[in-house]
Order: C-alpha cells, then sequence, then structure tokens
C-alpha cells in the first residue's frame, strides 16, 4: 500500500499521519472516492473528481482542489505501480473541536492505493431490516459516515451473505452498502433512480449510458421476484446475484451474461470514459 496525506507520501503507510481530533475521525465529517486501478491507470477519474466536489458541496465543505487530488494519486501510482488495484481519495473538514461543531482548520486529504483482489464470481444479497432516509441530509453522498453500511453488512454475513440490500422509507428497492443495484423483468433492465436515496454511482451512470436501461422506482418485492440481479460497483463492474435472501437465481442470466461482455468491452475502449 502507498498513502499520501496532504502532498506527503508516508514512508511508513501504517505510521500515525491524521490528527485524532480531524472531524472525519471522531464524526465522520468527510468524503470519499474510490476507484479501479488497471494497469497502473485509474479508471473514470474525472468522473470520480467530479461526484468528490459533488458530495463535498453536499457536507458544506470547501470544494477540494482537483489538481492537488491528481498529484496526490499520481504520487501513490508512481511509488507503487498496480496491475490491478483499488484506490481511495478521503477529504475531511480536517482538525475541529470534539464534538459536531467544525472548526475553521484546512482540510485534509488522502490518497491511498493498494492491490485489489479479483471480485467474486457472484454473490449472495440480504435485505436487511433497516431502511434507507431517501429525503436524509446525506442521501445519496458518498460520505464517511459508514457505521450504517458496518451494521448492515454484518447482518448479511451472519446469514452467509456477502452484499446487503436496503428498501428505502417508501418501501421501495434502494442499493447496498456499497453498491447499485439492477435487476431483469421480462428481459426489461431496471435499476432505482436517484430519487430513491441510491448512490449515484459511477458503474451506474456509465452502465445507464451504455446499456438500455430503465430507470424506476418500485417496491422492493418486485426485484425480490427478478429473473436476474445483478450489482454495480467500481470494484465489482457486473456482478451476478445467485442468491437473494433464501431465493436462488441464475448466476449470471442470459441477460446479465450480456451486459458483462457489453462492460468489458467498454471499458477496455478508454480509462477515462
Amino acid at each position: 500500500m502507498q498513502v499520501w496525506v496532504n502532498g506527503t507520501v508516508l514512508e511508513d503507510p501504517a505510521a500515525p499521519a491524521v490528527a485524532v481530533a480531524d472531524h472525519g475521525f471522531t464524526v465522520g465529517d468527510g468524503v470519499f472516492e474510490a476507484c479501479k486501478v488497471v494497469d497502473g491507470v485509474p479508471f473514470a477519474l474525472t468522473r470520480h473528481l467530479r461526484r468528490l466536489e459533488r458530495s463535498a458541496h453536499a457536507l458544506g465543505l470547501p470544494a477540494p482542489d482537483l489538481d492537488v487530488v491528481r498529484a496526490g494519486v499520481a504520487a501513490v501510482l508512481s511509488a507503487e505501480p498496480l496491475e490491478r488495484g483499488r484506490l481511495r481519495i478521503t477529504f475531511t473538514a480536517g482538525p475541529a473541536p470534539m464534538g459536531s461543531g467544525r472548526g475553521g482548520g484546512e482540510p485534509t486529504l488522502v490518497v491511498a492505493a493498494a492491490e485489489l483482489p479479483p471480485a467474486l464470481e457472484s454473490v449472495a444479497v440480504r435485505v436487511v431490516p433497516w431502511p434507507r432516509n431517501e429525503r436524509g441530509a446525506l442521501a445519496g453522498v458518498k460520505s464517511t459516515s459508514y457505521a450504517e453500511n458496518v451494521v448492515a453488512l454484518a447482518e448479511a454475513d451472519r446469514h452467509g451473505a456477502q452484499e446487503a440490500v436496503f428498501a428505502n422509507l417508501a418501501g421501495h428497492l434502494c442499493e447496498g452498502t456499497g453498491s447499485n443495484v439492477a435487476y431483469v423483468v421480462d428481459g426489461e433492465v431496471r435499476t432505482p433512480t436517484l430519487a430513491s436515496g441510491c448512490l449515484a454511482g459511477i458503474t451506474r451512470e456509465l452502465f445507464c449510458e451504455w446499456a438500455d436501461v430503465v430507470e424506476v422506482d418500485e417496491p422492493i418485492e418486485v426485484a425480490a421476484g427478478a429473473d436476474e440481479v445483478f450489482l454495480l460497483s467500481t470494484t465489482r463492474d457486473v456482478q451476478p446475484v445467485r442468491r437473494w435472501d433464501d431465493r436462488g437465481l441464475a448466476a449470471p442470466g442470459p441477460v446479465t451474461r450480456e451486459l458483462q461482455a457489453l462492460w468489458a468491452a467498454r471499458e477496455a475502449e478508454h480509462p477515462d470514459p
């Protein structure tokens, strides 16, 4: 792993580097991006940086200097070229008094890169009992406040599943802890709209541009009874779901298989689409 913090590559990636009073550490007051690295190049970096700006604005953080972010990305990737890796960019409010109120210090910017193991060929998912709040202040924001996801994923793991799936307050399908969800009904590919409260995933965004996808909000039971289900994320690409709760599914089904081939072909065309 290589780590860059506020302009410096750490000699020891495990060394202490962020202040104890950093608001990102104390209350999760920060945003982040995670990019897949292929042959030393971060995929769709420009789109990820645009979303980093949007997330920072949604939290009321100052706009990150994207030239500085790109310099951090270049520094960690030049220090350790990765054939397949994960790049994480974290931007926090910086040092602040203990409590929810922000201080007046400079933000903290961290860029880290490490090897990424291959994604599982298919996964089981579990619907968890806690809904996403599609009207909440953090709806659709890629915030570092991830404790809700940690609890949900632990619940899924307890049932032998690798991803947890949320409905929203309306009872509609929303998202996974680290993925968008898509499904196939009578040959039609569907995924929730952003109004559902789901994250505006970069893989989801590209997928909707490259494939024939219907964006629709409907009860989570529709997805639970779908012919095929798959997850979309930076580290998963198009990942088939083999089990939804206790219901088995073809993984991949014929539509998912076609979409996996489409994704692989389009992804190979340009590293920054």
